[in-house]
């Protein structure tokens, strides 16, 4: 038993440890942590045009993780040397998420509490990351446009909008 509790504690201070080689990026502060990885570099003009899919909700009162996903993919490409106007990105939200979506107002009735994806939503739209709701998922759960924080587009289905990005070059990021 006490071999199990000293390889346990082990365990945990080896993953914090490696935790703490994350720090925040100078694109998007206050979110999207990442590590460096000095042995791996990136062509010179590298581009990224890329579509995140999310349908799962952070849970009530909690930043969404995989949105910020996306300021971490920001983030870490920013500081390997890629120039930022050649990151587009979309970040495309239907099911549970789109609750995440929601400005203060809507979110604070549904909650009670001010919505904490807010600020990360607001720092990837001046990034200009495009944000974009599934139609069919708004209707689903009675939501439109003025439920929203600004900036967020509808698009017909999130089928529709991965088909559309498809057509602009954006390849799907699997998460």
């Amino acid at each position: 038993m006490a071999c199990c509790l000293v390889a346990l504690f082990s365990f945990h201070s080896a993953v914090n440890a490696q935790m703490s080689t994350f720090k925040e990026g100078t694109a998007i502060s206050g979110f999207g942590k990442s590590a460096p990885v000095p042995s791996h570099s990136l062509p010179e003009n590298s581009r990224f045009t890329v579509a995140f899919d999310v349908a799962s909700t952070g849970g009530e009162g909690v930043v969404n993780r995989k949105f910020d996903s996306l300021a971490r993919f920001i983030n870490m490409h920013v500081a390997a040397g890629v120039k930022k106007e050649n990151i587009h990105l979309a970040l495309v939200v239907h099911g549970n998420a789109v609750f995440d979506l929601l400005n203060d107002v809507s979110y604070q009735e549904k909650y009670d509490t001010p919505n904490p994806n807010k600020p990360l939503l607001k720092a990837l739209l001046e990034n200009n990351v495009r944000v974009i709701l599934c139609g069919q998922s708004a209707a689903s759960k009675a939501l439109e446009s003025g439920h929203l924080i600004e900036g967020v587009e509808i698009q017909l289905s999130a089928m529709t909008a991965h088909a559309l990005l498809q057509q602009e070059g954006y390849t799907v990021n699997p998460f």
